[in-house]
């Protein structure tokens, strides 16, 4: 048994680790201070005697002992994190510089929940590690991207500076069950919108891709990332490759949710990125990971779970 902390545990992603790791049998310690974390996705862990949850702002320093920490505390869709730039910067560095300050005194395994942002809108296809990125430093999508590209900074210099064991993972697109229906992102958003007989809204002309990992791969990938050797720090894609454009993905969510909504199109974003696709040779050579479940699947399980909630 180890003593985990997940910081933004109560949130999608965050919530979904948490279950796995309980259910290997592992104390975690969930740190969330619910600015887009809800209770209700960790409510069924409350009884659980190896649960614990700390409302807390991962801004400010924590003092607690354990062997490892999950780093995922940041609103992770635009919607959210533009909500409050300054803070969403602060989140991603401050939270960064304190949660490797406990790693540092525990001598505890530290990841960080980096993201398929830090490339920006890429010049190369498929995106590799070793791409450095186009990123627009003072955009409005700056305070998540260049936060995110501080944090993995600060992960690396604490790594060749005190020796710290550091873990960066880069995530990509990903969906599933306990998405907030407000969220922003465009599954959740195009599946609400759908099954409310709403008009699907499309940024753009619809050409541009993504590529959609369902969350149960994504945290197979971070818990296999954590359990490497030392000397296995990343940075490394997690996502899955197989890419699909926003049109494609609109018919998809119109046929499983057997919705009669019309397709609108609207101006595309400032700095949103035309293709975002992950080159996951190495998380494969390292992890022996590949993603598990197709879109059709997936896409099927989120709009059951979106059809319960709405």
């Amino acid at each position: 048994m180890k003593r985990i902390l997940v910081t933004g545990g109560a949130g999608f992603l965050g919530s979904h680790l948490t279950q796995r790791l309980l259910d290997e049998g592992n104390e975690v310690i969930v740190v969330d201070n619910l600015y887009t974390g809800k209770k209700k996705n960790i409510e069924s862990f409350r009884n659980n005697p190896n649960f614990e949850f700390m409302l807390h702002d991962v801004t400010f320093p924590l003092y607690v002992e354990v062997d490892e920490i999950y780093n995922l505390a940041c609103p992770a869709s635009p919607v959210h994190y533009q909500r409050n730039p300054t803070q969403t910067t602060k989140t991603s560095v401050h939270g960064a510089i304190n949660m490797l300050g406990l790693a540092k005194r525990t001598g505890a395994k530290i990841l960080q929940a980096s993201t398929s942002e830090v490339y920006g809108d890429p010049e190369i296809h498929p995106q590799p590690e070793t791409y450095w990125g186009k990123v627009n430093p003072i955009g409005i999508r700056a305070c998540y991207d260049e936060g995110k590209r501080v944090a993995e900074t600060l992960f690396f210099d604490y790594w060749r500076q005190y020796d710290l064991q550091i873990k960066v993972a880069r995530i990509f697109n990903t969906y599933g069950p306990r998405m907030d229906k407000n969220d922003g992102r465009v599954i959740s958003n195009f599946i609400v919108q759908a099954l409310q007989g709403h008009d699907i809204t499309i940024y753009g002309d619809g050409s541009q891709s993504r590529s959609f990992c369902y969350v149960d791969d994504l945290v197979r990938a971070l818990i296999g990332l954590m359990e490497t050797p030392k000397h296995i720090v990343g940075p490394m894609n997690l996502g899955n490759p197989i890419e699909f454009s926003m049109l494609e993905l609109a018919a998809m969510v119109i046929k499983y949710t057997d919705s009669d909504s019309n397709i609108v199109f609207q101006a595309l974003p400032q700095d949103d990125p035309r293709q975002r696709k992950p080159d996951i040779t190495y998380a494969q050579e390292q992890l022996e990971w590949s993603p598990r479940v197709f879109l059709d699947e997936g896409l099927q399980r989120t709009v059951a779970y979106f059809k319960e909630i709405i």
